[in-house]
């Protein structure tokens, strides 16, 4: 092929002179990399100081649930209107307002004094996190030009967005076991000032989508859409399939979510342009997200609980157990996106890493009652780690990659509300599969035995494994087939941001 082409797939593209890299772009990495932190640890930081909330203020059992989904629901609904607010007016005054208003919203939640005041705080966390997560991942789409800079940037931004869970079980933790509950939120007040110090000294701001205008239509019907179907799932965990809050809803946000397709091939201005996921690369990026999300439930939700309620670990030590997979996580992340994708291609790489997870989780559901640590459970997680490596971080990548500057925010937030909705498909169906299983298991027997009750628990934790391994492997043959052949190459006219 001649030298002044690049080739995506099978398709030739016309070489153009790379623009310019920021001389700050590391430092902004590094911003970007503090607040995404800190959106992410807010997924499950708050998990774990939920008893102590629960005790300190008094609210129901039934209500307990509502501190998550709240952050979930206002997260999910509004992310692609934070992104598109990003791409038009700006993504420093995005990235600073979503940090200073997740801040006031966590120094809210440290400071409840009921349950009303805390849920409150934690859906506008979700709401702020829904603005600073988009311009967060643009930034660095926008920032990074150089296609092996570009990699490396995204593989430290993949193992933080896949890391970050098991990060906030730690920290929740060792906050809750040494100071107290409300200390899980205030800690994000220390981490927004120096997100924030750094976004207002090194990001310039530049409006690449300043002449259109916000798609109204399109704004309600994705947010109403993504609300219900979110709304539903949570109702099948705390619920059943069979009542009308979970199929009524799911249904809604079905029928609301094709509206939205529908209107966005009609608006002048829409707020997600179909060309975006239209891209045969980047709609296999956007389901690798999804299935990931719904997958990682199945590591973090029960085996926490395995942890700590059948093998009796701290909350702290809890979070420790956890740090190996993070650790080789980190490592393939920078491994698949800086040298297998750039040779291989994501056809190999993302499939394979797929694989290499199933095997993690199938390895896992080998768990029993007098099981150890070290052998049933460590080495499962370093090789669900190496998997997951293999995915996040390269899928992320591709999902935003050759987007035009004027999409980065909306492409971003596509991202995390693909793993959002997939968090919650996946708790929803993992919870209600484990319960079932732990029925079904203590049905005929002597639910009075203690050994019974902790089988019927193992029965749980591996049936949800299982699934997830499902999940995987399910990733693995859809990623296989739908990525092209060959290396995906960097676009030489890709975004550049304007400091």
């Amino acid at each position: 092929m001649p030298q002044n082409t690049l080739t995506k797939g099978d398709r030739p593209v016309a070489a153009a002179a790379p623009p310019a890299a920021s001389a700050k772009r590391w430092w902004i990495l590094a911003v970007v990399a503090v607040a995404q932190l800190m959106v992410v640890l807010d997924a499950t930081i708050v998990n774990i100081a939920l008893p102590s909330a629960q005790a300190d203020l008094g609210f129901s059992d039934g209500n307990r649930q509502w501190i998550v989904t709240a952050y979930a629901l206002a997260f999910a609904s509004l992310l692609l209107l934070g992104g598109r607010m990003a791409d038009l007016f700006g993504r420093k005054p995005a990235f600073l307002v979503g940090v200073v208003g997740f801040a006031a919203a966590s120094a809210l939640g440290g400071a409840a004094t009921g349950f009303g005041m805390l849920v409150t705080a934690r859906a506008l966390q979700g709401a702020f996190g829904a603005l600073l997560a988009p311009a967060a991942l643009s930034l660095l789409n926008t920032t990074f030009t150089d296609a092996r800079e570009r990699a490396r940037a995204f593989s430290v931004y993949g193992a933080i967005a896949g890391a970050g869970g098991a990060v906030g079980l730690l920290l929740g933790g060792i906050l809750t076991d040494a100071f107290d509950w409300r200390w899980t939120l205030y800690v994000n007040v220390a981490i927004a000032v120096v997100a924030f110090a750094g976004g207002w000294t090194l990001l310039g701001n530049h409006r690449d989508a300043a002449n259109s205008k916000l798609d109204v239509p399109g704004t309600i019907l994705v947010a109403t859409g993504l609300f219900a179907l979110v709304y539903g799932f949570s109702n099948a965990e705390t619920h059943d399939w069979g009542s009308s809050l979970t199929w009524g809803f799911l249904l809604a946000g079905g029928v609301l979510l094709t509206a939205f397709a529908w209107w966005q091939t009609k608006a002048k201005h829409p707020l997600l342009p179909l060309r975006i996921l239209l891209d045969r690369d980047r709609a296999a990026s956007f389901l690798a997200l999804l299935i990931t999300g719904a997958g990682m439930f199945g590591v973090f939700l029960f085996l926490t609980y395995y942890l700590q309620l059948n093998l009796g670990f701290s909350p702290t030590r809890t979070g420790v157990a956890f740090l190996p997979m993070v650790g080789a996580l980190m490592v393939t992340a920078q491994v698949g996106t800086t040298a297998l994708l750039p040779r291989i291609g994501p056809k190999t790489v993302i499939p394979l890493g797929f694989a290499v997870a199933t095997a993690g989780m199938a390895w896992l559901t080998g768990i029993g009652v007098a099981s150890s640590y070290t052998s049933a459970v460590l080495p499962q997680l370093v090789v669900i780690g190496v998997g997951l490596g293999l995915v996040m971080p390269p899928a992320m990548q591709l999902a935003t990659g050759g987007v035009a500057a004027e999409d980065a925010g909306v492409a971003s937030a596509t991202v995390n509300a693909m793993q959002q909705v997939g968090g919650s498909i996946g708790t929803a169906l993992l919870n209600t599969l484990a319960a079932s299983a732990a029925t079904d298991y203590l049905a005929g027997r002597d639910a009075t035995s203690k050994l019974v009750r902790a089988q019927a628990t193992i029965e749980s934790y591996t049936t949800a494994f299982w699934w997830s391994a499902g999940f995987f492997a399910a990733g693995a043959l859809i990623t296989f087939l739908l990525y092209r052949r060959g290396v995906v190459s960097q676009d030489p006219a890709a975004p550049v941001v304007h400091m």
